[in-house]
């Protein structure tokens, strides 16, 4: 890459050398451990240091892709040109009255034990999804009935050029697996939850049965994106998928899950080509087989 130097060299004033890492293999930073190199991969420690690197990115004319902690991303063998960053450093969360205050790169879990903590209802469902707080806002992230746009209140966004601005819930476009963010692509700083004061005992409970729920139906025993497609009108992907016989199948180290059809498990050092070959094989056979086409929910990044 022209200029990577002193690309390397700028971002390690902005964010510190500890923060700045050159041609990383992403599979590292990935939740199904999966993911060519990165070009630079950093972590800023403050907003302003995000907006400098958006400037930076402007000045050079980078490729540029936000991570959240890896957990619904494919990232492809060929890895991922310029600036990728993770806001893995921004993760205070706090309260204020009734509402959670989270930065975009804490963990959404964390952030439903805070409320637990806290004696706050609304955000129990959250208590198993693997994500960061950013990446739940930009998919909208639910489960078990709930999902964020019922308690979000509102957001603390970057644009790409490096503005700053503050979108309410209404202006986030809120859908099914779906964001306003999804397509403008703005960064995610700091989220606001509306909740409600509640009963330890009670919310503790649910937490509790959402828990068991989880561990007890998902192969969380081996890496893996999570649920790869989203729920078909009428239909349970999961269901589809082992009507089809094909759990126990898959190319390469990934395998479709005997514990639950709808995941994709990374068994034995999978590559994403095997694992992308895996999803192929899935929505072809389910389609043949029902007619129904199979709506990715994981994101494919990244080069071949």
């Amino acid at each position: 890459m022209e200029h990577a130097e002193q690309i390397y060299q700028r971002l390690v004033e902005i964010c510190g050398e500890r923060n700045v890492l050159r041609d990383e293999p992403m599979k590292n930073h990935t939740l199904v451990r999966i993911g060519g190199k990165a070009d630079f991969l950093v972590w800023p420690e403050t907003y302003e240091q995000v907006i400098e690197v958006l400037r930076l990115k402007e000045e050079y004319g980078l490729p540029f892709t936000l991570l959240g902690n890896g957990s619904n991303v494919i990232i492809r063998d060929g890895g991922l040109r310029g600036i990728v960053m993770q806001l893995k450093h921004l993760n205070r969360i706090w309260r204020e009255g009734n509402n959670v205050i989270a930065q975009s790169g804490a963990d959404i879990k964390a952030v439903s034990r805070f409320a637990l903590e806290q004696h706050l209802t609304g955000l129990e469902f959250a208590c198993g999804i693997p994500g960061s707080v950013g990446g739940a806002i930009m998919m909208n992230a639910g489960a078990y009935g709930g999902e964020v746009k019922d308690v979000l209140d509102h957001v603390k966004v970057a644009t790409l050029s490096g503005e700053l601005k503050t979108l309410k819930n209404e202006e986030l476009e809120l859908g099914y697996r779906t964001s306003i963010i999804s397509r403008t692509h703005d960064i995610v700083l700091e989220v606001v939850f509306a909740l409600r004061p509640g009963d330890y005992a009670q919310i503790k409970a649910k937490m509790d049965d959402l828990t068991f729920q989880r561990e007890s139906k998902q192969p969380l025993e081996y890496p893996s994106v999570g649920s790869v497609f989203k729920r078909p009108p009428g239909y349970f992907a999961g269901k589809l998928i082992q009507d089809s016989g094909l759990q126990g199948k898959g190319f390469g180290g990934a395998e479709v899950s005997t514990k639950h059809a709808g995941f994709i498990i990374n068994k034995n050092n999978a590559t994403a080509a095997d694992y992308i070959a895996t999803i192929e094989m899935v929505r072809k056979t389910v389609k043949e087989k029902f007619g129904v086409d199979l709506e990715l929910e994981v994101k494919i990044i990244g080069e071949e």
